[in-house]
């Protein structure tokens, strides 16, 4: 693939990553001798794919087995009657034996009824209900006024920290109010310094959803998955009522949340995950035939796509999960110790701002290594590691730095939800990132697909290049008087 040379607006043409069948019509291949390049031969998608981090595979879906069926113990337990499997006497000698509990308290004569899991259950449907509601009428609002919601996310933050900033000051919480005015201010400051970028990544984020939007199979998979996570988040909060409600130290129930909240991360992680990788697979090929209506599209891609992300594919998607759920897990922790100590807590706050960052970049390079999951069906660490070498190949990174779409989609879920937005941000983004990885390989994808797009790409990267070019010819310039004098 060589790289980006050209002046003009087409600058940005890399080796082509398709290589056309004597019919017309193309597949995916999953040789894994090229690292970059999706070579693509037949009509359909190539059954012959192989099975990537099987390992990771039948750990996670070990860890549901076990898990899922603990929570539902743990929350039967304390259903209408007080430790009615009687699992107290099993958790204190297990935590008495190993010092992190005192022997267990005689029992109580009356039981307060507040303890049960089934106090919990309705806050738990009505919190299940409502943001399925508002994930499908944030999915159906995205879709048909992209524009309007993007900018209503991006004013619409600023203005609701202000506001929450002005009642915590007439609540007398001036604690509160200072940071969420902080909050707003620095909000404000960041669109102001990002002001001119917003033109190229409304462009981005429109076609995206363009591209979602013409995919509706697409959108019931991310309806569907956000009803499977709902499901799951009501287990963990059954099984976790449960383990509130144990008779044992603090530090043991402690400990069994933060185990826990390990798995529940990472099933939250991999259920994105998964839609992201279904969403790239068609977001491809969709660009591979140059439209969702076009007669080389095989039939019923979405199944086939489906089909590789939860059998070959998931255990690469199970192995990049595991990352992104430590991480979290690690950070979730530490709040919770700031939260029981009094003593350096502005270290723990570094701390957390660190794994913070960590996070962030672990979860911007992972996306792109999913979409060449998707595409060529290889290993996480050889997508992770492609991906990157692709960017430095083609330039392409110069776009994607120049991007603040994930900030924008960042605000999306801020403004609509953490549920609803996390489950119609994925599909966007998935789209986003798609776009870029196709670009980079073969420009000639979106070409096809948009042509006034693929000129805005190019001269947008044209542009980004020889900005660069000058800021590096600068430094330079600046450097020399001291190089002279060495």
């Amino acid at each position: 693939m060589r790289n980006l040379r050209d002046s003009d607006a087409d600058a940005a043409v890399s080796s082509p990553a398709i290589q056309e069948h004597e019919g017309g019509s193309s597949q995916y291949q999953t040789d894994t001798s090229s690292t970059t390049s999706p070579v693509v031969t037949g009509a359909t998608v190539n059954p012959t794919r192989q099975w990537r981090d099987v390992f990771w595979l039948f750990i996670f879906i070990l860890h549901l087995l076990v898990f899922g069926s603990g929570l539902g113990l743990l929350g039967a337990n304390r259903f209408k009657k007080a430790d009615r499997l009687n699992i107290d006497r099993f958790t204190n000698i297990t935590l008495s034996a190993s010092g992190l509990a005192p022997p267990p308290p005689p029992p109580l004569l009356i039981e307060d009824p507040s303890r049960h899991t089934e106090t919990f259950w309705p806050f738990y449907g009505a919190a299940a209900g409502i943001g399925l509601v508002v994930a499908w009428s944030w999915l159906a609002l995205l879709g048909r006024h992209a524009e309007l919601m993007m900018r209503v996310s991006v004013h619409g933050l600023t203005t609701y920290l202000a506001v929450v900033s002005v009642f915590c000051f007439w609540a007398h919480h001036f604690f509160w109010g200072v940071g969420f005015a902080v909050g707003a201010a620095l909000q404000f400051l960041y669109l102001l310094s990002v002001f001119d970028r917003f033109p190229f990544t409304m462009l981005v984020l429109q076609k995206s959803v363009k591209m979602v939007w013409s995919l509706p199979e697409v959108v019931w998979v991310v309806y569907t998955f956000t009803v499977v996570m709902l499901c799951w988040l009501v287990l963990w909060s059954f099984g976790v009522a449960g383990i509130v409600a144990l008779s044992i130290d603090v530090n043991g129930r402690w400990w069994l949340l933060v185990v826990f909240s390990v798995s529940l991360f990472w099933t939250g992680a991999v259920l994105c995950n998964t839609v992201h990788v279904i969403v790239s697979g068609m977001v491809f090929l969709v660009l591979l035939h140059g439209g969702r209506g076009a007669a080389t599209m095989p039939p019923k891609p979405l199944l086939k796509t489906l089909w590789h992300a939860l059998t070959t594919n998931f255990g690469s998607i199970c192995y990049g999960s595991l990352f992104t759920a430590a991480i979290r897990t690690v950070r979730w922790e530490i709040r919770g110790v700031r939260s029981r100590i009094g003593n350096n807590e502005c270290l723990l706050c570094c701390i957390d701002f660190l794994f913070h960052l960590v996070e962030t970049l672990v979860r911007f390079f992972n996306k792109y290594a999913y979409v060449l999951i998707a595409v060529h069906g290889k290993s996480f660490n050889r997508s992770a590691r492609d991906a990157w070498e692709l960017f430095q190949s083609t330039g392409v990174e110069a776009l994607v730095a120049y991007d603040c779409s994930g900030a924008v989609l960042l605000m999306t879920v801020v403004l609509g939800g953490l549920i609803a937005g996390t489950g119609t941000v994925v599909v966007v983004e998935s789209a986003v990132t798609s776009i870029y990885i196709c670009f980079a390989e073969d420009p000639a994808l979106i070409e096809r697909w948009d042509l006034e797009f693929f000129g805005q790409l190019s001269e947008a990267l044209h542009q980004r290049l020889q900005y660069r070019s000058a800021r590096a010819r600068q430094t330079f310039n600046n450097r020399l008087p001291d190089l002279t004098t060495i």
